[in-house]
């Protein structure tokens, strides 16, 4: 399991109303899920500000890549169908 990273979790009991309300609202305004923004706002207390989730990112770049005219063209292509309406699947 060398080079691999176990992320680690915790459990937070007992949280008040109040404070959920805040978190939850600014998970919100952020589009951001309850935990990534538990996460931001506890690295901002601990002074780690750096992009949370920049770590994850080289992990996936294999897989990643920018499509050729071509390959646009042809997923577009691929795509028509899925477009196409039939009236008669709504009746």
């Amino acid at each position: 399991m060398r080079g691999i990273e176990i992320m680690k979790s915790i459990t937070i009991h007992s949280i008040d109303d109040s404070l959920y309300s805040k978190i939850e609202s600014v998970a919100a305004e952020e589009h951001s899920s309850m935990n990534k923004t538990v996460k931001k706002i506890l690295a901002g207390a601990m002074g780690q500000t750096k992009d949370i989730t920049a770590g994850r990112r080289k992990d996936f770049m294999d897989i990643f890549g920018k499509w050729s005219k071509k390959d646009l063209a042809d997923f577009e292509r691929n795509l028509e169908e899925t477009r196409k309406i039939d009236m008669e699947d709504w009746k």
